[in-house]
């Protein structure tokens, strides 16, 4: 399955973002933030990174039921996608 130009635009856009929070993470860890202040950033990465997942997830969903025979033939299968969105939750 290929994701469209868009849906990667989207996931590359939220995978830079959690970059520059798992980044102002660490900086705060080293400066010895308080505890507080670090576990509130950690949740704000942890949530933009589920939106990419579920982000790909929903594309690969969409595609599966735009294209199921073709999807079904590439091992990209509507169950397959479900097992993968159900690790997550």
């Amino acid at each position: 399955m290929e994701l469209s130009e868009v849906v990667v635009r989207e996931v590359v856009t939220r995978l830079r973002r959690v970059e520059g929070q798992v980044g102002g993470v660490v900086r705060m860890v080293e400066e010895g933030r308080d505890c507080k202040d670090v576990l509130m950033q950690l949740s704000a990465a942890s949530k933009a990174l589920e939106q990419a997942y579920f982000r790909v997830v929903a594309a690969g969903l969409t595609y599966c039921l735009q294209n199921p025979e073709l999807a079904n033939t590439t091992g990209d299968s509507v169950e397959q996608l479900e097992k993968l969105f159900m690790k997550l939750s």
